[in-house]
């Protein structure tokens, strides 16, 4: 068939309301699918019939910014994508596992547009389109014996500690490794005589080409070098993954994913907020907020019912606030590239004073986001010498990020000084509202917000305390010995480490629980009481490995995202030791945890657990997905998307387009509990630090998502 042949044919059929793209001569015309004048619906087949399990997607340029929609047909290879804008042109295909694309038809909503697959030529084809973990897995682990100090590995590197590097801390933590843009090599940084060397060159692009140097080269001894260049070698040579995903089954076919351009395409968006997790309806509708963290001032704020996109420029309160880029404590003056980027060469493209990591919304409406107000130094009420309570009791020189408040409503920023740094915040249950934070350093930080409220008083709303084991047993803070020092009978245990990661305010009995140490030192969960000042710790037992980012549920469960690639479960009710004591100093509760299996393959050696690389895990308390109460999701960082456990199964909510999707954060709204699985959804945001990393390059912009669960694939 002709190109004029193929376009006659195709005005004919959008003249009649119904499209097929290049169907067989012998095909039977499959029936339409029932849709709604904004709706656009139709069937999917191949050469073999009906096409389950793909995606089906349509994206518009004509909206304020770039939007698109997609859904998954259904076994007989049916799919309706729902409540489109109007009035605007769609470009709509096919994308699954076995495919290549196919071509992109023009269509509007109120259009039946029947699709027909493309079977991938080869394997190399089909594998393009494999979620980025099925390629990482083929980079190889260090074998047992090269641990130990045998070998260039720093002997205190175990392959534990190797493991977890790979697996959720270090590259993976900022980057989805695996995608097509980490597992070839820029052409524009040159001709190298191995691929170990071309890492070399890779690693030191860019303005954080200092800290991933120091982080491979220094920590790790440069032996990492090896491994990744013996990967993209092999990829480069025509090398395949080994296993191949499977299609979306069951309640995976009723996800429907809109996403948005947003931010700028040399800015990364950490995080983004949609509504009080405590009081999902809270903004119902309304416009989300993200977090740029280094890369820019200007917080983005999509509007999704008019698609458009704006900036809120972020202030501080110290007019001579310097650039800030490191971790809260360090204060590290933002970098210049230390060599040339391979998309952006030597220009500096981040550039902040704030460096908001992470926001929250309170019932109010307001955003409090975990961002600098000033430079490191402390002011004299956090110092020794104050007669600040908490400082008395343990004095704070320095601190990162502080807290700020910006009201949607009058757009007004206000600003809490604290004395400890912030990271991620999280509103409590008490009547105060008070806020926790993480990234805290060695102390619990809190600031009652209605005290600051009614007073406006940044001092007396805030308040710290130390983290100190009860191990002599007698349920109050006495005088205590400090990290690294041998226990003493008559005394309590400071403990410390990296500090706080993840804050995780319980729902009833008043505690707040961290995950601790995910960086540096034994990893584990962290309880602290507020009303007596003692803290438990509950170390991760040695195969789960570590943990980052966590929640907790409403029966004060805790779950995690496991350095093993599993979801790990803590229930501090099962424990059958001494909670408080001398023995209470870690592992004491081994059987308090449980491991549930991420999705994906496992690096060779490995191949009984997933190299799922998650950053952070969330519990839905309140359904606001539609997968039902409590359920804990995971980002699925290197399965492009999310992962859910119900019923004691994985579902993965995957965004497979465009490829490279790699969330930091999630959180639910309900914006009409009365609307069915059309008024609530989750909400996330692209965090990669490099969006221009992610299918389409350099021009990507951050994408935000609603991920929404219908109860079958052609719901309405």
């Amino acid at each position: 068939m002709n190109l004029n042949r193929i376009l006659f044919s195709f005005t004919l059929a959008a003249a009649a309301g119904v499209l097929t793209l290049a169907a067989p001569a012998h095909a039977q015309q499959p029936p339409a699918v029932a849709i709604d004048n904004d709706d656009i619906g139709g069937v999917v087949a191949g050469p073999n019939g009906p096409e389950a399990g793909v995606w089906v997607i349509a994206e518009t340029n004509e909206l304020p910014t770039k939007f698109a929609k997609i859904v998954v047909t259904d076994d007989q290879g049916r799919y309706v994508i729902p409540d489109l804008p109007l009035s605007v042109n769609y470009a709509v295909w096919v994308r699954g596992y076995g495919l290549v694309d196919s071509p992109r038809l023009r269509a509007k909503p109120g259009q039946q547009v029947n699709l027909t697959a493309v079977p991938a030529p080869n394997e190399a084809a089909a594998a393009h389109y494999y979620s980025a973990i099925y390629w990482y897995t083929m980079m190889k682990i260090p074998p047992a014996k090269d641990f130990g100090g045998t070998t260039d590995i720093p002997k205190e590197i175990t392959q534990d500690i190797w493991r977890q590097r790979m697996n959720n801390v270090d590259c993976i933590g900022c980057h989805q490794l695996g995608q097509e843009s980490t597992r070839t090599i820029p052409g524009a940084f040159g001709e190298f005589k191995s691929g170990e060397e071309a890492w070399i060159r890779r690693i030191s692009s860019g303005q954080t080409g200092e800290w991933m140097v120091n982080r491979l080269a220094g920590q790790l001894g440069g032996v990492p070098f090896k491994y990744f260049g013996d990967w993209t070698d092999r990829v480069a040579k025509g090398e395949l993954p080994k296993s191949k995903p499977p299609r979306p089954a069951g309640i995976e076919r009723n996800v429907v994913v809109s996403s948005w351009e947003w931010a700028t395409e040399k800015h990364f968006v950490h995080d983004l907020i949609s509504s009080d997790r405590r009081y999902p309806t809270v903004n119902a509708y309304g416009p989300l907020y993200g977090a740029n963290e280094y890369s820019s001032d200007d917080m983005p704020i999509l509007d999704p019912k008019t698609h458009k996109v704006t900036f809120s420029r972020m202030p501080v309160a110290d007019p001579n606030a310097p650039e800030s880029f490191g971790p809260p404590l360090h204060g590290t003056a933002l970098l210049n590239p230390v060599s040339p980027s391979a998309y952006w060469g030597d220009e500096k493209i981040w550039s902040q004073r704030t460096n908001n990591h992470n926001s929250m919304f309170d019932k109010k409406g307001r955003v409090w986001l975990a961002a600098a107000v000033r430079g490191i130094e402390n002011p004299t009420y956090c110092r020794k010498g104050s007669d600040h309570p908490s400082a008395k009791a343990f004095p704070l020189e320095r601190s990162g990020r502080q807290v700020t408040v910006f009201d949607p409503k009058t757009q007004k920023y206000s600003f809490i000084d604290t004395c400890f740094g912030t990271h991620h915040p999280q509103f409590g249950y008490d009547a105060d509202d008070t806020l926790w934070v993480s990234g805290t350093g060695p102390v619990a930080g809190w600031v009652n917000t209605k005290l600051w409220d009614e007073t406006g008083d940044v001092i007396k709303a805030q308040g710290w305390a130390p983290f100190v084991l009860d191990t002599n047993g007698n349920g109050k803070v006495d005088e205590y010995t400090e990290p690294g020092k041998p226990a003493e009978a008559d005394k309590d245990m400071r403990v410390a480490g990296s500090g706080p990661y993840a804050v995780m305010p319980h729902p009833t009995d008043g505690s707040v629980w961290y995950t601790v140490n995910v960086f540096v030192g034994q990893p584990g969960f962290m309880r602290f009481d507020p009303k007596t000042k003692l803290s438990e710790f509950y170390a991760i037992p040695k195969e789960g490995i570590g943990v980052r980012g966590g929640d907790i549920d409403k029966n004060g469960v805790l779950w995690g995202s496991g350095s093993n690639g599993s979801l790990i479960r803590f229930d501090r009710s099962k424990c059958k030791n001494p909670l408080n004591g001398p023995s209470a100093t870690g592992n004491h509760c081994a059987e308090g945890f449980s491991y549930f299996k991420y999705p994906g393959p496992g690096f060779e050696g490995f191949e009984s657990s997933s190299a799922e690389a998650s950053y952070y895990t969330w519990v839905d308390h309140h359904n606001t997905v539609g997968l039902g109460e409590n359920i804990p999701i995971s980002t699925a960082n290197l399965n492009d998307g999310f992962v859910a456990l119900k019923d004691g199964q994985m579902v993965m909510l995957r965004i497979p387009y465009p490829l490279g999707f790699f969330a930091k954060g999630l959180d639910g709204r309900i914006d009409d509990p009365s609307a069915g699985w059309k008024g609530r959804g989750l909400w996330s945001s692209s965090g990669d630090r490099t969006p221009w990393l992610m299918e389409g390059g350099k021009g990507s912009k951050p994408r935000a998502v609603h991920i929404q669960v219908r109860p079958d694939p052609l719901a309405k």
